[in-house]
């Protein structure tokens, strides 16, 4: 569902350090001793933060001897800012994960609470009675 797969990536980068781990390895591949020292963060909190960008492929991991250099996935930040666009203006019809919003969105438009909540900005508690 391409729904899980935006979702996956936005909770990974939803989070400062990752998003600071993110623009440091921007600038060029790191060791996990070289985050710790320029974060200021343990060692162990830098490869869990490291662990959930590589868990949505969003890092490149490169074994040398015993360390890890990390990289970013270029290509996939590449196509997410162009992916998430299409997934925002593609009809909602031709997404099926959304085919009970689509179903709602039909009832919410004939809800008389609505349309009173929509005029005086709450839903009451009840629907007035018809006269």
């Amino acid at each position: 569902m391409i729904t899980l797969y935006f979702a996956t990536l936005f909770k990974a980068l939803g989070e400062n350090t990752r998003i600071r781990i993110v623009k440091l390895l921007s600038i060029k591949p790191m060791y996990v001793c070289e985050l710790e020292s320029i974060l200021q963060i343990s060692q162990p909190r830098i490869s869990q933060h490291l662990r959930i960008l590589k868990h949505a492929d969003l890092l490149h991991a490169h074994k040398e001897g015993q360390r890890t250099i990390y990289s970013l996935n270029q290509q996939k930040f590449d196509t997410l800012g162009h992916a998430f666009q299409q997934f925002l203006t593609k009809p909602l019809e031709d997404l099926p994960e959304f085919e009970m919003e689509i179903q709602r969105i039909e009832a919410v438009s004939k809800d008389p609470a609505i349309a009173i909540c929509k005029n005086q900005g709450k839903v009451p508690t009840t629907i007035p009675a018809k006269k």
